[in-house]
């Protein structure tokens, strides 16, 4: 695949008839985990569209003019002039091959299909989610020398690559930024030889024959799977709240909290998570108010008494939202009092959600391993489920305390019993 410069930009791209250009950075894991996907789109549709690579930081003042602000970015030209709308980051097959059939008719579409191989790959484990439960197996079983892949719908480490601040993972003196600890874990895993397919759709799961398919093409079989899929945030299915999602409503401190600077937010929860985000927010925001259902906080001494001395933040317990709205830019909070069944109106620039997590099942398929009542997955102390070859670790499965710290002990416990199993 050729790769150009600023000065060949004008005639391999704005005069290249239909082409797609990655922006690309070094040292940079997104970047590793579109390459293979990017080379293998270029095969396909190569007779069809041009396919171009350049280097970011050597091509700074294009990448600016261009509104490129993040490694990869993928854009689309047609004669000299920008299609479809640019894709960045964490780039999913389904989200190229959406854009590239666009730029050609039905009939050049069905032609480039009609030359899809689907593959299968062979493997002893296939490790399920890229958190730090996965990641730590995987590091265990690629030491070990078995064959191993991990696969993952996102890019590697979970919730905990967007956690702010990792204050209590040992190792470390001072408090960690949750995205460095998923990239250290990543580039260890990596280094065990281990195989990564992230940022891929899972096309289908069964537990029972031991397959994965991912981007409806490649299927892989495994002798054992492990899963690792972990959790996502709860929503509390009040009106307004889906409708609000991403415009006014928010579940990522990490990735929201800089857009309020000097505004006033509110923050629904009042469980470690909350309290730990809330003091986050913080150093963006004016004012914070917690909406707690309790009429006390549920989360770490620490982190309580870190919120008490906060001037910035103050609480309102015993109260549920029952519904969300939005007049002249401001997110109103109707809120109900849990003791007087009184509702008020409590008005903010933003909303962020905190109040706890689900076990993210569906990806599985239809042969679920036994759960509890909350739909999380029982494991034994090996960390296998009731279905043979079939293991759970981290945030998925049934236990008492979901930290980083016990997910990296699932994962440990899990692959050091599948080790011996193949030695």
């Amino acid at each position: 695949m050729k790769e150009i410069t600023s000065a060949e930009f004008e005639k391999e791209v704005l005069n290249g008839g239909k082409v797609v250009l990655d922006f690309y950075s070094t040292e940079c894991p997104p970047c590793e985990a579109l390459a293979p996907k990017f080379d293998a789109m270029a095969e396909l549709y190569s007779s069809k569209i041009k396919f171009l690579k350049i280097y970011r930081q050597g091509n700074r003042e294009l990448a600016t003019e261009l509104g490129v602000s993040s490694s990869p970015t993928l854009l689309f030209f047609e004669n000299g002039k920008q299609v479809s709308d640019s894709i960045s980051g964490g780039i999913k097959k389904s989200e190229i091959v959406e854009r590239l059939d666009k730029m050609l008719t039905a009939e050049e579409v069905f032609a480039v299909k009609a030359n899809q191989k689907k593959t299968v790959s062979e493997y002893d484990v296939a490790i399920l989610g890229g958190g730090p439960a996965g990641l730590t197996a995987g590091i265990y079983l690629g030491q070990a020398k078995i064959k191993t892949v991990l696969i993952d719908p996102s890019l590697p480490g979970g919730y905990m690559s967007i956690t702010h601040q990792v204050s209590n993972y040992p190792g470390f003196e001072k408090p960690q930024p949750g995205y460095m600890l998923a990239h250290f874990m990543s580039e260890q895993a990596k280094h065990t030889g281990i195989d990564f397919k992230v940022a891929v759709d899972i096309t289908s799961v069964d537990l029972l024959k031991k397959e994965i398919v991912i981007d409806e093409l490649e299927t892989i079989k495994a002798k054992k799977i492990i899963i690792a899929t972990g959790t996502t945030p709860n929503t509390m299915n009040a009106e307004g709240e889906s409708e609000y999602k991403g415009k006014g409503i928010s579940y990522c401190a990490t990735c929201d909290a800089k857009y309020y600077v000097d505004k006033e937010v509110t923050v629904i929860g009042g469980g470690n998570s909350a309290v730990e985000e809330a003091l986050f927010i913080t150093k963006f925001a004016s004012k914070v108010t917690m909406i707690h259902q309790f009429d006390k906080l549920t989360a770490n001494k620490t982190a309580i008494e870190q919120l008490q001395a906060n001037e910035k933040i103050s609480v309102m317990y015993e109260h549920e939202p029952r519904r969300f709205k939005k007049l002249d830019g401001k997110m109103i909070t109707i809120v109900e009092d849990l003791k007087t069944k009184v509702t008020k109106e409590l008005t903010s620039d933003g909303v962020f959600v905190f109040i706890g997590f689900k076990s993210n099942v569906e990806v599985l398929g239809e042969h679920l391993p036994e759960m509890n009542n909350w739909g999380f997955i029982k494991a034994n102390e090996d960390m296998q489920t009731n279905l043979p070859d079939i293991y759970a670790v981290g945030d998925i499965i049934s236990k008492k305390y979901r930290q980083i710290t016990t997910a990296v002990a699932d994962g440990t416990i899990a692959a050091i019993a599948i080790a011996k199993e193949f030695n």
